[in-house]
């Protein structure tokens, strides 16, 4: 993302470096480049793998994939070009009604995408402690949690629109800005806003994410331990033991890269809102750096998930043991 510039750039006649198309601007532009590009690639890849075995995948995890996909394809494509575009203007010369618009997009597609992933990490909770519901039932929660992300998105983002604004610096008349300058009563409004959307795009997944799989590895290691009765056949011991151990390193891959994608950018943001001045003193490569850590979990998510999900199907026609061990942990 780019620097969430809360105020105006120095009154000064003459333009401040982060006024002027920079190192910073540059690596911008190349890194969102790539990132599209390899973003783009792996959610079409997914999404027409979706498409394609509609009929074979299990609902849930069609449904939800499907959708995440879909939230990270409109990261992709709306609010990466906006960023490649900013980076090279600088300024904003796309007007105020185009800067609202855009301010809401820049950030539905990462709460929605974020909300789908509690929405899975819910579904497969539900799945393993709750094996004996119906098609129907399931069908019907996984709806209703994806018309929540959906919901929840369209609101968390909508603030966007009232906040940021076409603001024109003082001195340097030409030079306008889409900020959310002045837009707050007292600067402690601002911080609670701030983190309010910091623990709704990264604190609550987090712990959903951390408090999900922690349920489906006690689960499974509580079925482990009775598996290990003597009137268990050993096959049971042997499906438990590789969902176990999948399931381990899913949980702790996917808590892994959700962590790494977002904890940069929001250390950076957060010293930001805290101390603008001396965040705003370090070297503008680093500062666009950790703010692009925002964007890399849309191109990590169609590996991770695609991965653990469409890797085991490959592998179903080798017998009816690994069919049964992959469903443990769906």
């Amino acid at each position: 993302m780019a620097t969430p510039t809360t105020g105006l750039p120095p009154t000064t006649e003459f333009l401040s470096d982060d006024m002027k198309f920079n190192d910073g601007h540059r690596m911008s532009i190349i890194t969102y480049s790539v990132l599209m590009a390899v973003s783009a690639v792996g959610n079409i890849t997914v999404l027409v793998n979706i498409l394609r075995r509609r009929r074979s995948l299990r609902f849930g995890n069609n449904y939800m994939f499907m959708h995440l996909a879909i939230a990270d394809l409109l990261v992709t494509f709306l609010m990466m070009p906006l960023e490649i575009a900013w980076n090279t203007t600088v300024s904003w010369r796309a007007g105020d009604a185009v800067c609202r618009i855009m301010s809401f997009f820049r950030t539905f597609g990462l709460y929605l995408s974020s909300f789908v992933i509690v929405s899975i990490s819910l579904d497969r909770c539900f799945a393993i402690l709750r094996p004996m519901a119906n098609v129907v039932n399931v069908a019907k929660r996984g709806k209703m949690m994806l018309t929540v992300a959906w919901s929840l998105a369209t609101l968390c983002s909508t603030p966007q629109m009232v906040i940021f604004h076409v603001e024109r610096h003082p001195n340097v008349t030409w030079y306008e800005q889409c900020v959310a300058f002045n837009m707050f009563p007292t600067k402690l409004h601002e911080l609670t806003y701030r983190v309010l959307g910091m623990a709704m795009m990264y604190g609550l997944p987090l712990v959903v994410i951390i408090i999900s799989y922690a349920c489906i590895i006690a689960e499974i290691f509580r079925r482990y331990q009775l598996s290990q009765d003597d009137s268990f056949r050993r096959s049971s011991l042997v499906f438990l033991t590789r969902a176990r151990t999948r399931t381990l390193k899913m949980a702790i891959i996917i808590f892994v890269v959700f962590f790494i994608c977002w904890t940069p950018y929001y250390v950076m943001c957060l010293w930001y809102w805290i101390d603008e001045a001396s965040a705003g003193a370090v070297d503008q490569r680093v500062q666009k750096g950790l703010f692009l850590f925002a964007c890399t979990n849309s191109c990590m998510n169609p590996i991770v998930y695609g991965y653990f999900n469409f890797r085991s199907r490959r592998g179903s026609g080798h017998g009816a043991p690994r069919r049964r061990a992959d469903q443990q942990v769906r």
